[in-house]
């Protein structure tokens, strides 16, 4: 298996590259992202769908620069799919042939199915959904796969895409009719979602256009995150960002929406693709991803002995961070053990729902992650490059609680002007100094490293903490600690 991986996605209105670096057999990270507009299907719906010479040479160009990215980056990798525009085109060979010969490079054009496959194993895999749909619009097509408790049941490919509809209706003034031929198709293929139609509830949306629906929902509501990836957003609060997207009469009104300049060529035909299909399947919520089939292609590859799964109670972004930034996974693996100890011995004292049990642990193994960069700013560390490295799978709640409890690790319990900024995405400020203090007393018990085995006992409102080692240190640090609530601590030599 090559240690670092590039992916490009040959699509319609633009083409994508990513690189992958693997840490250990399932574990990776992305250490380049690069994008073209290329628009390699410009004017080809106008004319049978035939590829154009200058739309052509832009692609031929981009794929020159992506490979030259690649070879510097040392990518022992390189896989190229191309996705509806290609696969549409009657001279497709021609392009094909010149990418070969010149620039050695063999493109695989997937079917439809197959692109709508990619989307499903990136987002089943990097979500943290169960059952769901997933919505991905591109320039000549949208893909939907259906996914119930992990599983894809289904995946369908419509002709449905941005440049696509805006060359056959909007770019003649037919709105009319370009919703109608979205309705029209969908009902075509309705056999194949009828029985499915609960799980479109919640619907992924995968492609540039969901992500730039997200971000100027973001910018909207002056959410405190920057952060697309698993950003949720209800259908219903949002119908009029959607009317004015689709309205906006010039790209100074689409600015103020905070759609970037990179889309206003496509945003209005996006959303209203968007729209129209939400409104068929009567969707409540979107879940946005930032993965789609370039990363569905990688996990293809890295996951192939594997049904295209990560094994369970696998974390990709937890095990990818303690790859790169821990040196002794035994201390952090230790850490995760002892704190699932305090936690259940204090259950009758905090109350707290066992779900917080699983969100200490992995605290407990990334707390060592900030000291790779600092070690008196490590708790500083900790609260960026956990909010910021937990790429995959988290919930922004999950992954800002995560990051806000090692932030204030070993410190003064947080109070509420600490959390201000996140408070609407938090949990209540006593639910945080319960799990602050947890995780602090467990890093005090392992204050020198030693993986002491503890016992614990809760009785009379105290914690007894017993062990064959007498510390010092450990014993006066516990004293200075901040506690949650009306509680003891003893150690006890044993």
């Amino acid at each position: 298996m090559a240690k670092i991986t590039t992916v490009i996605d040959i699509g319609s209105n633009s083409m994508r590259m990513v690189v992958f670096k693997k840490t250990s057999r399932y574990a990776f990270h992305l250490i380049n992202e690069s994008k073209s507009k290329v628009k390699i299907s410009q004017g080809s719906y106008e004319n049978n769908g035939v590829l154009q010479e200058i739309p052509m040479q832009r692609a031929f160009d981009a794929l020159k620069s992506f490979l030259n990215i690649a070879v510097s980056l040392k990518s022992r990798k390189i896989l190229c799919v191309a996705t509806s525009a290609l696969r549409d085109a009657p001279n497709k060979k021609e392009f094909l042939t010149k990418v070969k010969k010149e620039l050695k490079l063999n493109i695989k054009i997937i079917d439809g199915q197959k692109e709508a496959y990619y989307g499903a194993v990136a987002s089943s895999n990097l979500l943290g959904l169960n059952s769901f749909a997933t919505l991905d619009i591109g320039g000549g097509s949208t893909e939907i796969a259906i996914i119930k408790d992990k599983i894809i049941k289904q995946k369908v490919s419509l002709k449905i895409g941005t440049v696509r509809v805006e060359e056959l209706f909007l770019s003649k003034g037919d709105i009319k009719g370009a919703k109608q031929y979205i309705i029209d198709i969908l009902e075509k293929n309705k056999t194949i979602f009828q029985d499915y139609l609960s799980l479109f509830s919640t619907i992924a949306g995968l492609g540039g256009t969901s992500r730039a629906i997200a971000r100027s929902i973001i910018a909207k509501e002056n959410y405190p995150l920057d952060i697309l990836h698993n950003f949720r957003f209800d259908i219903q609060n949002n119908q009029e960002l959607f009317k004015n997207i689709i309205e906006a009469s010039s790209k100074k009104e689409l600015k103020n929406l905070a759609i970037r300049k990179d889309r206003f060529d496509t945003i209005k035909a996006g959303t209203m693709i968007f729209q129209t299909i939400i409104e068929y399947f009567g969707t409540k919520s979107v879940v946005t991803s930032g993965v789609g089939v370039r990363e569905g292609v990688y996990l293809c590859d890295i996951l192939r002995t594997s049904n295209h799964k990560f094994p369970s109670n696998f974390n990709i972004s937890v095990r990818s961070l303690l790859d790169r930034f821990t040196d002794d996974k035994t201390q952090s693996a230790y850490l995760g053990n002892n704190v699932k100890k305090i936690f259940d011995i204090l259950q009758p004292c905090h109350n707290l729902d066992i779900k917080y049990k699983s969100i200490l642990v992995i605290i407990s193994k990334l707390q060592l992650v900030g000291l790779s960069l600092d070690f008196y700013k490590s708790a500083d560390n900790n609260f960026w490059f956990i909010l910021n490295g937990l790429n995959y799978i988290f919930t922004h709640e999950e992954k800002l609680l995560i990051s806000i409890v090692s932030k204030f690790t070993t410190k003064a319990l947080p109070k509420e002007n600490d959390i201000k900024e996140y408070k609407d995405i938090l949990p209540d400020i006593q639910i945080i100094r319960w799990l602050n203090f947890m995780m602090s007393l467990n890093i005090v018990l392992n204050t020198e490293f030693l993986k002491i085995k503890y016992d614990y006992i809760f009785k009379n409102n105290t914690l007894e903490i017993k062990s064959n080692i007498d510390n010092y240190l450990i014993k006066d640090t516990i004293s200075k600690l901040e506690v949650p609530s009306n509680i003891n601590i003893q150690l006890v030599r044993i």
